[in-house]
This record gives C-alpha cells, structure tokens and sequence, in this order.
C-alpha cells in the first residue's frame, strides 16, 4: 500500500499545499533542473548527451527596454525551429487556473502548465500562435510589424493584460538566443528527457534538464527523476536560474549599455 505524497526536498508544507491548489487546475507539469557551468561538460559526458541529435532554436523576446512586460507577468515570445517552422507565445506569468476566463481556458491554443525547479515553482497560461519561420525572422529584421505574428486571440490577451499605452509594435526585440534542444530516453529511466542548452551571446550558458509529468503523477515523477540524476553524478544542488530571466536581462542591459 502506497504511502501519501510527502513534501519534496526544499518544499514547506504550505508550500505544497499551494502546488496542489495549482495542480488541480493545470494541464501539466514540467520538472527542471538547471546546471550550473561548472558542471555542465560533466553532465553532458554523464548524460551521453550528443550535440549532433540536438535539434537548432533560435529565441526571440519582446519586450519594452524597461522589461515592463516582465513586471506585469507577461513574456511575449516567438521562435524558429530547426525543421519544424515558427510559433509564437504570449505568456501570463504566474497564473492561479481557477481564475482563468472560460472563454481563454477552452481554448485549443491554451495550455496551463506548472514548471517545477528544485526549490519552488510557477504556474503559467502560455497562449500560442503558428507564424512561419521565415515571418518571424522578416520581424526579427524589421520587415515585418511584429503583430503579424500573433493571432487575433493573442493580440487580444496581450491587449488585457500588458500595461496601459504599450502595443505588440511598440516593443523592442531582445535576441536572438541560440538553443541546442535534444530529446531522449535515457536507459534506467523510464521517462522522455529533455536538454536544453541555451547560449548566451557573452558566451556564457544554461543547460536545462526537464521532464514532464501527468498532475497526479508529480511527486512520484519528482523522486524518480532526482534518483536517477543522483545516480548518475548529476549535481541537483547549483543555484536555479531560468532561461527566460536570464534572457530578458541580458538584452535589456546591453541595450542600456549600449545608450550609455
């Protein structure tokens, strides 16, 4: 007889209790893990990980260069993809699912998802468009208003919810990040995992592992990813930053440099 799901490391218990509440309503949950530099050729070699398998993403943000976006917990994104074409996201950032608008809940081109790092977790309404890859790189060159890549229905999100006065074409583009993203099925677990190693124009890099997991399945999945890490020498104990800050304060500071 399965015991109850117990806190995970670095959770308080109210702090559980608030991933559950969210849970409840999310679509899905993605646990990650960030390694620092210093262990990621480790990791790689630990990982088998082959940068040959790894499909190329470049990244663009959007923005205003005061980040007002972020401050408001709105990420307006799009992407190429290396054999797939282009997509775009207006993303609301945290987000409680039972306070979501119907209308927007039911959507086929909205998905609820809580992201779990070691330490804490987010949850997030992540509405996406399907522009072309060469639309998205006319935008990136300014040939192309950058509201065409995004949908009626994002439009009318980002109108909701970013401050007062700012528009899609108002904002200024923070990118590109290049990203190396491989997908595997490592042997000793039973789970799809995914490396993602986002490069910084400084040089400097995150590498991410993820997992996703059903919402009833979380802790169970938690424990059986941190296990099979451990076991193979992967250090679960580097300072957690995520890909998205890390970008947007970058670009945003070279662009302030660079007025300086």
């Amino acid at each position: 007889m399965s015991s109850a799901p117990t806190a995970p490391p670095g959770f308080s218990d109210e702090e559980v209790a608030q991933l559950l509440d969210l849970l409840e309503g999310a679509d899905s949950v993605e646990l990650k893990l960030t390694v620092p530099e210093p262990h990621q050729r480790s990791t790689v070699a630990a990982l088998d990980l082959d940068p040959l398998d790894a499909q190329i993403r470049q990244v663009f943000f959007f923005d205003t260069p005061e980040l007002d976006l972020d401050a408001h917990g709105v990420v307006v994104r799009a992407r190429r993809i290396q054999g797939k074409g282009g997509d775009s996201v207006v993303k609301l950032r945290p987000v409680v699912p039972r306070e979501l608008p119907d209308d927007l809940r039911h959507s086929g081109a909205f998905r609820v998802e809580v992201d779990a790092l070691p330490g804490g977790f987010v949850c997030s309404g992540t509405l996406k468009g399907t522009p072309t890859s060469d639309e998205v790189r006319s935008a990136s060159n300014g040939k192309l208003p950058l509201r065409k890549l995004f949908s009626k229905e994002q439009r009318q999100l980002f109108a909701a919810h970013a401050p007062q006065g700012i528009a899609i074409d108002d904002l200024a583009i923070l990118g590109p990040i290049f990203v190396l993203k491989l997908r595997l099925t490592p042997p000793g677990f039973g789970r799809k995992l995914v490396a993602e190693m986002w490069i910084y124009p400084d040089g400097s890099r995150i590498l991410e592992l993820s997992t996703r997991a059903a919402t009833n399945e979380v802790f169970q999945a938690a424990a059986e990813a941190r296990a099979f890490l451990v076991k193979s020498g992967v250090d679960l104990s580097g300072e957690q930053e995520t890909k998205t800050r890390k970008a947007l304060e970058y670009f945003a500071r070279e662009r302030a440099e660079g007025k300086s």
